[in-house]
């Protein structure tokens, strides 16, 4: 049986909790990670030695990495739906699955760590969240200018694929934490047309993370963007 190591809150076991609701695939669950047992645990280390979740174990293969194990899923499932074999089509698909460990992660993680999980190496750093606020916002209208002109619904075109996955679970987090936002219309479209699929509601759309009271500072927090910040961050594009 396939079996997945990791808590069922983090952004990148959710995403393959999702897609196992998708395919109807019967899998065991064991939680690690951060408030569960550390992946710094000898039992954890003799699975992998990365110390990141999620991994899965199946017949003896272990992988890591939340797309290659979608890749692999789909792949072994013969869903050419999810993952196309047409050599472009298929490339779209992965462009997608990139940006969703790239440019649409890099501001959600000093946001989301800064304000919502308040780990102490970004708590205080308003200057990096700051960025990680202005940059996210702007992948994300970027995300909404394609959506837009392609008309969606889906973030490949008509049908859903691996791609919807990590760009969903993004803007799942995008939505769901307080800070200010621009109206992007094509983005709320397609929020509401994924979670008419009732495996995003169970592990996309579910209620993480919850705004605590102790986090309801957090529009108090979007302050102005320098210049100067935004004149380095536009250099390294």
């Amino acid at each position: 049986m396939l079996k997945i190591y990791g808590r069922a809150d983090g952004i990148n076991v959710r995403k393959v909790l999702w897609l196992c609701e998708e395919m109807a695939l019967t899998y065991e669950r064991e939680d690690w990670g951060r408030g569960y047992r550390p992946t710094s645990d000898p039992e954890f280390q003799r699975v992998s030695h990365f110390g990141l979740v999620p991994v899965i174990e199946d017949d003896g293969f272990i992988l890591r990495e939340s797309n290659s194990i979608l890749r692999y899923l789909a792949r072994k499932h013969g869903r050419h739906d999810l993952l196309p074999e047409e050599l472009r089509a298929r490339a779209t698909v992965e462009a997608w699955m990139d940006w969703g460990v790239s440019d649409g992660f890099a501001g959600l993680r000093p946001v989301f760590l800064g304000l919502h999980a308040k780990t102490p190496e970004f708590v205080g750093k308003s200057e990096l969240i700051n960025w990680g606020i202005w940059h996210w916002n702007r992948q994300l209208q970027r995300l909404d200018a394609d959506l837009a002109k392609s008309g969606g619904p889906y973030v490949c075109g008509a049908d859903f694929t691996l791609a919807d996955i990590p760009v969903g679970m993004i803007v799942n987090r995008w939505l769901s934490l307080d800070f200010e936002k621009p109206e992007l219309p094509a983005v709320t479209r397609y929020y509401e047309q994924l979670s008419t699929r009732p495996a995003y509601r169970i592990h996309g759309r579910n209620g993480t993370p919850q705004w605590t009271a102790s986090h309801s500072r957090a529009r108090r927090w979007a302050w102005p963007i320098s210049a100067r910040l935004i004149s380095v961050a536009s250099s390294l594009r």
